[in-house]
């Protein structure tokens, strides 16, 4: 049996500021149903509760002195808690302060769980009795462990391989070049084919440049990150390692996004029977205190409010929207700006348009059910999950052709693929390409016969992490096969 071990920052439903949260969720249990022993190490941030867990075994930090603790749930033993409470149990996220800023010592904090990660691949953690084929790290919080499994190598140690996972390339993992020494890292390797980047020391160059392989969260973002307009200053890297980057589409919990058994919904619906989608609209007009009329158009959007997801294009569309009677909801949090536009401009047409500043499961839930469609903006998107959320709900996505987002949604003018336009896409990444782009979903809106036609299409989609996990399964197999200097060949899945 293949076996991996599965390292990053968070995972839910235990910790999450993102979509990386969503993929260790879901990802290593797929793989668990392939056949793949995976266990999954993160640290602990104080969920799930101590009583809840069970202690499995202390794993001495090397170089550090730091002596930390492996602990795991009953019934999901395969997750490893990393625990040391002075870096990872604070107030705050897994990132940042309660006041939104880098924890500085986040050099620190991560490169102790790579370093636990290694010890753990290399087999020296006795408590385990267990020994990973493949090691399989996920953004730059884990860039350091291909590296580190490289210097092993480098001492005649025989090491496991390394798949590196991009999840979005513009956080770098930057720190001083002052950092490696602490970090107890040679500085031998601080040059532009090693961990330098443009004068810092960066985790994620350190993960693209020693992984065995690479993947990213959609092929179009793989082809993205090679081109200066969204690599990020490691574009120059990337193409030279395209022969070993990968673009893998994220999936989504099928499970927890079924419209036809969701615990959030007022209303239940499907493909083959959509008449509950027009009562969670009505009970989701009715709770933001909008005008509950089902011939309205209502728009939703969760996400967080930043430029990068197009804010500010939404803003700046949203007054000639809303003129037109078109209704609105926002659900997020971000830059203080867009906040308060966004409240201001509920507060002004408030029969029309609310904004909730915050998280909130159930209203996220509720909106991707009960809106007609969905704005999802993105200047950039390296896969997206909320564009497949939508689709699942039959709530028609409206998105810029960007990453994930290129991948997953065909524009309903696309006589090309007649039988796969499943929502409204847009090229050029300015307000008046996405002012056009609503004004055409809701001309189709008014067209019920079509607008179903689509919202079939759209619901239609296998939108589940198998497809993925599968694509994952079969590249770990030719990663081993292409360190081995031979052939092997994953199991026949039946």
């Amino acid at each position: 049996m293949l076996r991996t071990l599965f390292v990053l920052s968070e995972m839910a439903p235990y910790s999450k500021t993102g979509g990386l949260a969503d993929v260790g969720g879901a990802l290593p249990l797929v793989l668990g149903q392939l056949g793949v022993d995976v266990r999954v190490l993160l640290p602990y941030y104080g969920r799930p509760a101590l009583h809840d867990l069970r202690w499995c075994c202390t794993v001495n930090v090397p170089y550090t002195g730091e002596t930390t603790e492996l602990w795991s749930l009953a019934e999901r033993p395969q997750v490893l808690f990393l625990r040391y409470p002075a870096y990872y149990e604070r107030d705050g996220s897994p990132y940042q302060d309660a006041q939104g800023e880098d924890w500085s010592d986040n050099d620190r904090r991560f490169a102790s769980l790579n370093r636990v990660a290694v010890e753990i691949a290399q087999g020296r953690v006795s408590g385990l009795n267990w020994r990973p084929d493949i090691v399989h790290a996920n953004d730059w919080q884990t860039g350091l462990i291909p590296y580190l499994l490289d210097l092993e190598s480098r001492i005649g140690a025989t090491r496991p391989a390394t798949l590196f996972t991009i999840h979005n390339l513009a956080y770098q993992g930057r720190f001083a070049p002052s950092a490696m020494a602490p970090l107890h890292l040679p500085a031998a390797d601080f040059h532009w084919l090693g961990t330098e980047l443009y004068g810092a020391f960066s985790f994620m160059k350190a993960g693209l440049t020693y992984s065995d392989q690479l993947t990213t969260v959609s092929p179009t973002y793989a082809q993205e990150i090679q081109t200066s307009a969204f690599g990020m200053g490691l574009e120059g890297l990337l193409q030279t390692r395209s022969a070993h980057l990968s673009g893998i589409l994220n999936g989504i919990d099928a499970i927890h996004w079924n419209p036809g058994a969701d615990p959030y919904l007022p209303a239940h619906y499907s493909l083959q029977d959509r008449l509950g989608k027009a009562q969670c609209k009505s009970q989701l007009q009715s709770s933001l205190g909008l005008y509950p009329d089902p011939e309205v158009f209502l728009l939703g959007m969760i996400s967080r409010l930043v430029e990068q997801k197009g804010t500010d294009m939404v803003l700046d569309i949203l007054p000639d929207l809303l003129r037109r009677g078109m209704q609105v909801v926002v659900l997020g949090s971000g830059d203080k700006f867009y906040e308060r536009q966004l409240l201001e401009m509920a507060a002004a047409y408030p029969a029309q348009m609310a904004t909730r500043i915050a998280f909130d499961e159930g209203l996220s839930h509720h909106i991707e059910a009960g809106a007609d469609a969905f704005l999802m903006p993105s200047r950039f998107e390296p896969c997206g999950l909320n564009q497949m959320y939508s689709l699942r709900y039959g709530t028609l996505p409206i998105v810029h052709r960007t990453g994930g987002l290129a991948d997953t949604v065909t524009d309903a003018d696309d006589f090309r693929h007649p039988s796969q336009c499943n929502g409204f896409v847009f090229d050029n990444p300015q307000s008046d390409a996405l002012h056009h782009a609503v004004l055409r979903a809701e001309a189709l809106f008014r067209q019920p016969a079509l607008w179903s036609h689509l919202q079939d299409q759209a619901m239609a989609g296998d939108y589940s992490w198998q497809h993925s996990a599968r694509a994952y399964f079969q590249l770990y197999y030719e990663v081993l096969a292409r360190r081995a200097g031979g052939h092997s060949a994953p199991p026949a899945r039946h």
